[in-house]
């Protein structure tokens, strides 16, 4: 199957798209920008969101819904946020569609079902949800409300790609009310940390946690935090990202309760999401030239049985012993696949099995049962091992363990591999085409970070929690820097 599949060295734009199509993830649908998820993709999305739900529950979440449609008149109650997303948003005018006037064949809208105000169709929720949490809020009794809800938006992007940038999408947003400042900045760096936990334990994908420049803060926050994962062209991708809000949506709605001491205060907000963009971040932090690699966590299959038999007496040998290893594997909460299509040669499904990046594959012939054992493949590396069938269940348990450990590991080591230390504007203009993260000086202003974007294309991916102070001349400028920043090009 990937024998015509084109390489990530010979065009990694191409052999990303390629496969998102080609592994039954996602194609695009007649609506420009917008993709159909296929039963592959969204069945890997379902985790995702399993998981991560499980961990905002953990953590005292709810979960809610909220209008898809926002009033136009909301967005400009906050100004940085309708500057933020007013190139983005996509509006409904009217409520009705009627035959064409001129008599041609086709629908126009009717001008008596013109709205009287103008709905924005939900780029993200904060504005809504901030005039709905004006009537939930009175005192302090009512604070914290910890609420997430799970939905679609809608960015009108000019240049898409599936899961990567899409003008619509599939995400979770929490949007969180607290009583105290201190209160919503323990919350935004607490989400951080889900997000960050979830990435590297489930996805084996590395992150730097750290927070945003003032130019790349999320419209009308205050401090914007994330997560940056490195990809394997040596771009950056932001895969999560949580925003301490302050008061401003709560002055923008007239959001007050009554404090403890009898007075009246806006409240304290923050909110974080993540979106099926991590999809993209999972394909390119580990797939390879064969095909989807996955991570155990995350395959909707974790092994797939294949059997090899030539007659039907081999046959129901070879179901029999496939039977007890998928049970076994089941009562371990493994997900396992047997594949006993006739019409498929054992070859074709290798193949296959091999490109939609199964961990593991279990290949039981009648020959292998005749000496008790059968052979064992591994995705990441692409091994195999021929093991005794006695106590199998249990070591393809530890195996996927071992899988995931070391997609984590792999990863990490690439990551290592392509962060340097940048001191010089010179260096850094020749260092910025290899990719990867450039550890570099900065002067902290936006009109520095403007010019080196302007000239480089590379970006503040952000400003690490664990960054050392360490006195240094910004590359650019020249002038006096504390600390380093991480810059980088990006998705």
């Amino acid at each position: 199957m990937a024998k015509d599949f084109v390489t990530r060295k010979e065009n990694y734009s191409e052999w990303y798209n390629e496969l998102v199509v080609r592994a039954g993830l996602a194609e695009n649908s007649a609506v420009r920008g917008c993709m159909v998820i296929k039963p592959y993709g969204y069945a890997i999305w379902e985790k995702i969101q399993r998981a991560l739900d499980d961990m905002f529950k953990e953590t005292g979440h709810q979960n809610a819904y909220f209008p898809l449609f926002i009033p136009k008149s909301y967005f400009e109650k906050e100004a940085e946020h309708v500057e933020g997303f007013a190139k983005e948003c996509a509006i409904v005018t009217h409520h009705r569609l009627k035959p064409k006037s001129d008599g041609s064949i086709g629908l126009e809208p009717d001008p008596e079902a013109k709205l009287e105000e103008e709905l924005i169709v939900r780029p993200t929720s904060e504005t809504i949800i901030w005039d709905t949490y004006r009537g939930w809020i009175q005192s302090y009794r009512d604070l914290p409300i910890l609420c997430n809800q799970w939905a679609n938006v809608v960015r009108w992007e000019m240049r898409t790609r599936m899961f990567l940038r899409t003008a619509e999408f599939l995400w979770q947003e929490g949007h969180t009310a607290h009583a105290t400042k201190e209160e919503a900045i323990e919350e935004t760096a607490k989400m951080l940390n889900v997000y960050a936990f979830f990435a590297e334990n489930f996805m084996a994908m590395p992150v730097l946690k750290g927070t945003k420049s003032p130019n790349e803060r999320f419209a009308g926050a205050l401090d914007t935090y994330c997560i940056e994962a490195m990809m394997q062209d040596g771009k950056a991708l932001q895969a999560g990202t949580s925003h301490f809000l302050g008061q401003n949506f709560a002055k923008a709605f007239d959001v007050k309760f009554l404090s403890k001491e009898n007075k009246l205060e806006y409240v304290w907000a923050t909110s974080w999401g993540v979106s099926t963009r991590l999809m993209g971040a999972l394909i390119m932090c580990h797939s390879d030239d064969n095909g989807l690699v996955l991570p155990p966590k995350l395959a909707p299959t974790q092994v797939v049985i294949i059997p090899i038999y030539k007659t039907q007496e081999q046959k129901e040998k070879v179901n029999q012993e496939a039977q007890i290893i998928m049970q076994e594997l089941k009562q371990s909460g493994i997900s396992v696949q047997y594949d006993a299509r006739e019409e498929y040669k054992p070859g074709w499904k290798f193949n296959e099995y091999e490109f939609k990046g199964v961990p593991v594959r279990v290949t039981i012939g009648a020959r292998d049962l005749e000496q008790g054992v059968v052979e064992i493949a591994r995705r990441d590396n692409l091994t195999k091992e021929t093991l005794p069938i006695e106590g199998i269940s249990q070591k393809i348990v530890k195996l996927l363990d071992d899988i995931q450990d070391n997609l984590f590991t792999k990863a990490l080591s690439f990551r290592e591999m392509g962060t340097r230390k940048v001191d010089t504007w010179e260096e850094f203009l020749v260092e910025i085409e290899k990719g990867g993260f450039l550890l570099c000086h900065w002067d902290g202003t936006p009109e520095t970070e403007e010019k080196i974007k302007e000239l480089s294309k590379a970006t503040i991916r952000c400003i690490p929690l664990d960054a050392l102070e360490e006195e240094g001349r910004c590359i650019f400028s020249g002038k006096p820097s504390a600390k380093r920043v991480v810059f980088a090009r990006a998705y």
